[in-house]
């Protein structure tokens, strides 16, 4: 097996297909100066959200609602997304991507704030999946409460699992790489969990409750 894997990740990356209504999301992604997801793992969000068949999902970081199009594009037709963003503007773009999606008002809920405030106030074992993609300082703590919010066959997905490729690194001792290994440690040692760790984009964890 080759050791450079770095031409296998851009072809798994471009093998990704985006329509306008992606590609428009993207931008204002760049225009509020938040990194969207990358295109491999907003297709991967659409094939997991189409085989687990979420009736309910909480995303804790919204940005301009590149993830949240491609989970709702997986989503049964009666899912709800619950999405959480400090970012007030981030917030008004996603509902303009989903608008422009023809996405119905009453599939998604906006809720500005701290995700270590607003996840508390969520009912516990009430979901089905939820997806990371915020600060990282503070994803221990949301993928903790994560474990409350999910119900058994529920489904945690943490992006940049890999925390731009730093965590595979030993010597590299920053602590928000030491706040995603936590992360890793947290799901692999619970026997709740079945976890699997993905190089798609920076980096998936998966890891469903039993």
């Amino acid at each position: 097996m080759g050791a450079d894997k770095t031409t296998s990740w851009s072809y798994a990356e471009a093998f990704a297909v985006e329509d306008e209504l992606a590609y428009r999301a993207r931008e204002r992604s760049l225009a509020l100066r938040i990194p969207p997801v990358t295109p491999g793992t907003a297709a991967a969000l659409t094939v997991l959200a189409a085989s687990a068949r979420p009736a309910t999902v909480v995303e804790v970081g919204t940005g301009a609602g590149v993830s949240g199009l491609a989970l709702l594009r997986g989503l049964p037709a009666t899912s709800v997304l619950t999405t959480i963003d400090t970012d007030i503007r981030a917030l008004r773009a996603a509902r303009d991507t989903f608008r422009e999606a023809g996405v119905p008002t009453s599939r998604t809920r906006t809720i500005p704030g701290r995700a270590s405030l607003v996840m508390p106030r969520l009912s516990a074992g009430a979901y089905d999946l939820v997806f990371l993609d915020a600060d990282s300082e503070g994803t221990l703590g949301y993928a903790e409460e994560a474990v409350r919010l999910l119900r058994p066959g529920g489904m945690l997905v943490v992006n940049d699992a890999l925390h731009q490729d730093k965590v595979a690194q030993p010597a590299n001792r920053e602590e928000n790489t030491r706040t995603m290994r936590a992360v890793h440690r947290l799901f692999r040692d619970d026997e709740r969990f079945s976890t699997a760790l993905l190089t798609t984009g920076s980096g998936l964890l998966l890891a469903v409750r039993r």
